[in-house]
């Protein structure tokens, strides 16, 4: 009888160790790094202001000579919660129009939580260490040098185009991350 072999996730993650600021070992002995982008409402803008958000985002990304990856995370929201919060406002109101207001409000936003359109999005951008050779022993200060100085790079360019970048301050944030990415119940939502 053939014994079967069982692998854990721990095994399929290409993991090894999660530092502070968002740094992560991989297997292979890369280095990575997760940074979080809070992005403007290119769509509220002028068109002048859209035409000098562009130029600056070229400028991204001509001046960010290293390999980034851009990973963007849609989640559903539930927007039934809310929506109870307004009714619970309603019966304290006595305004009419107030009300009636409320009422195209809660069924706009029942509607909107029906069809399933209702989502938020989070945005990520993951920088690898440039050192190509993994076989020379190279200290982890510098490694962490060199993706410090890459994410001051890219938090200076996005600022021009009006985002927020963002690092993370504690293991247990890449942790959530990590784990929100391999939600069973996200994919399947998602699906």
């Amino acid at each position: 009888m053939e014994e079967k072999q069982i692998f854990s996730v721990q095994n399929w993650l290409p993991i090894q160790t999660i530092f502070e600021k968002g740094i992560i070992k991989l297997k292979d002995n890369s280095y990575v790094k997760i940074l979080k982008v809070i992005p403007i409402n290119y769509n509220l803008k002028s068109e002048l202001e859209k035409e000098a958000i562009l130029n600056s985002y070229k400028i991204f990304l001509k001046t960010c000579n290293f390999d980034i990856q851009i990973l963007i995370q849609s989640n559903k929201k539930d927007l039934s919660k809310h929506s109870s919060n307004i009714n619970t406002q309603m019966e304290k109101e006595t305004n009419k129009n107030i009300l009636e207001l409320s009422q195209n409000y809660i069924n706009f936003i029942q509607k909107i939580n029906n069809e399933k359109k209702s989502s938020s999005k989070n945005f990520y951008i993951i920088i690898k260490n440039s050192h190509k050779n993994k076989k020379e022993n190279i200290n982890e200060e510098i490694i962490f040098q060199d993706l410090n100085e890459k994410y001051f790079k890219i938090k200076e360019c996005l600022s021009r185009c009006g985002n927020v970048v963002q690092e993370y301050d504690s293991k247990e944030e890449i942790i959530q991350i990590i784990l929100s990415f391999l939600s069973t119940k996200n994919f399947i939502e998602n699906n």
